[in-house]
């Protein structure tokens, strides 16, 4: 079997797929492939390793042939791969969350809202171009995060965690999803609130809602207008959860005291006016990154594809409907 990879992944997974009976071609770039690198690298191949920076369509599957049997998404999320046209081709695709993932996320989660409340970033910044002169009584000074509140939008696996580690600073939680969890909100004494009642009433919101179409841009002008004015907006989901230029906006004009953004409307680009302003943090889309993580990731995108090879059903199946009409 032809086994594809766009780009190496850390850790030592890799090991035990090019130590297996099958070929396997990695991507000699370490940068994600061009439209046109990744169409001729996917010929003939029976499986795709792909990243969630990988474009793979139904045009895509077609070029690689009737013999591709699995797309092993590299990623939590897999709005970059077109599940219905694979589902559509008897394409099996899977997706590699876990609970080392939701930690990683939700740690650098709370990294980013004690960055924006007690503004290490812009302190840092100062301290190493010389601006400390001993210490002065109203220097850099940030937000208490007892007793706030905090808007968790999707309290799925990583809101739910985020919402755990809220205990320790006393913070009253209001959560907003699809479906009301009462189970949820016993175990963590959080409480139901509809979208507008939670941006208006949140000294922080944080979002952990996959990217749809219902969910995109879904923090807009007008959304925002509704955020607590001097609150504070997180996002490690997807960049196009949030619209960037009114993000912009609302910080000009004072509405929202920060942001912290780990992903961003059209990565790798990034609004040249959210790169001036000091009070907002950004990461180039690493809150999954720790080693342990990486390594499960690893692990769950290439024993998806030797399951499948075996016939056994993989884990993390994102389209359940298609194992008994898949491609063998």
């Amino acid at each position: 079997m032809k086994i594809f990879v766009t780009r190496k992944v850390p850790g030592k997974a890799l090991e035990k797929l090019t130590s297996s009976d099958n070929e396997v071609i990695i991507s000699e770039f370490d940068r994600p492939l061009k439209e046109e690198e990744l169409v001729e690298k996917a010929k003939d191949a029976d499986a795709l390793l792909t990243l969630l920076t990988d474009r793979v369509d139904g045009e895509l599957m077609d070029t690689a042939g009737p013999q591709l049997k699995i797309i092993s998404n590299y990623a939590v999320g897999f709005d970059n791969v077109d599940v219905k046209a694979a589902t559509d081709r008897g394409i099996v695709v899977t997706n590699t969350p876990s609970d080392e993932v939701n930690e990683a996320v939700a740690e650098h989660t709370w990294a980013l809202i004690l960055g924006l409340a007690r503004r290490i970033v812009e302190a840092d910044e100062s301290t190493r171009k010389g601006g400390f002169r001993g210490w002065e009584p109203d220097t850099f000074l940030g937000t208490c995060l007892l007793g706030k509140t905090l808007g968790i939008v999707g309290l799925g696996r990583i809101g739910s965690m985020v919402a755990r580690r809220a205990a320790g600073y006393k913070m009253k939680i209001l959560y907003n999803k699809r479906t009301r969890d009462d189970k949820l909100e016993k175990e963590l004494g959080v409480n139901f609130a509809d979208i507008d009642s939670l941006l208006s009433e949140s000294d922080f919101v944080t979002l952990h809602v996959p990217l749809t179409d219902e969910t995109r841009h879904m923090i807009n002008e007008e959304t925002m207008k509704k955020m607590k004015k001097g609150s504070y907006l997180i996002n490690t989901s997807r960049g196009p959860v949030v619209k960037e230029h009114d993000l912009v906006e609302a910080l000009k004009s004072g509405h929202l005291m920060g942001t912290a953004l780990d992903v961003f409307d059209n990565e790798p680009d990034i609004d040249p006016e959210l790169i001036g302003m000091e009070n907002v943090i950004l990461t180039p889309h690493i809150a999954s990154a720790t080693w342990e993580a990486r390594e499960k990731m690893g692990e769950q995108a290439i024993n998806a594809i030797l399951d499948v090879f075996g016939g056994k059903k993989p884990e993390n199946l994102v389209n359940e409907e298609v194992w008994n009409k898949r491609r063998k």
